[in-house]
């Protein structure tokens, strides 16, 4: 399995990412699946929704270095969790790539995608004018992905339904990188809070953008 990257973010938080090269065949054999896996997999069509699902969940038990039966599952706002573990996780995959973030002190979120030109067509779905002012005015597709990236790492952060990327999340001006940390304000319903979201390429076409904290 080749994780191309193990991101130790403090001494109870990890940031992993995987380069999808197996086969669906390969992915089932390193997991070990209960009647409500198959059940779900079941539903889905084979190719990359089923390649994402095993590999997030191969990589999950990599991470936790565990032979024993690993039980996640989404809750009923859709946020990922562990049945009998201590780890808050996320999970993101894009096409060739999947990432998991795990935390036993903090809520995580994670995002991963590839870098497209047609971010530019839904710009304006997900960011204020304002936000958009404080991007460069050309070749601002890297700068969009990484808006993108935090503000959907901080609604998996955040794990509620509710949460409107344009209406509740801004992202506060930055000169775009290929690595860099935006800050952020969420205006949740236990209150405002600021957040900083740590952002960096993956291999040349994918961007990733994670944040830890507590709520």
């Amino acid at each position: 399995m080749p994780v191309i990257l193990n991101k130790i973010i403090d001494e109870h938080t990890r940031l992993a990412v995987w380069k999808i090269e197996e086969t669906e065949e390969e992915l089932f054999r390193g997991l070990q699946l209960k009647a409500h896996e198959l059940d779900f997999i079941a539903s889905l069509n084979n190719g990359k929704r089923l390649l994402h699902w095993l590999s997030t969940r191969l990589l999950l038990r990599t991470m936790l270095q565990t032979n024993d039966y690993i039980d996640s599952r989404m809750d009923d706002q859709g946020k990922p969790y562990l049945v009998n573990g201590d780890y808050q996780i996320s999970f993101s995959h894009s096409f060739d790539y999947a990432s998991v973030m795990i935390s036993k002190d903090k809520q995580v979120g994670v995002d991963i995608e590839l870098i497209k030109d047609k971010i530019q067509k839904i710009k304006n779905k997900f960011l204020k004018p304002e936000e958009l002012s404080g991007l460069p005015e050309q070749d601002n597709t890297l700068a969009l992905y990484i808006c993108w990236c935090a503000k959907e790492a901080i609604y998996k952060w955040y794990g509620k339904k509710g949460l409107e990327f344009k209406q509740h999340i801004d992202i506060y001006p930055f000169v775009p990188q290929d690595a860099g940390v935006v800050r952020a304000r969420a205006v949740l319903p236990e209150g405002e809070v600021m957040l900083e979201v740590e952002y960096f390429k993956v291999e040349a076409d994918y961007m990733l953008g994670y944040v830890a904290a507590t709520l």
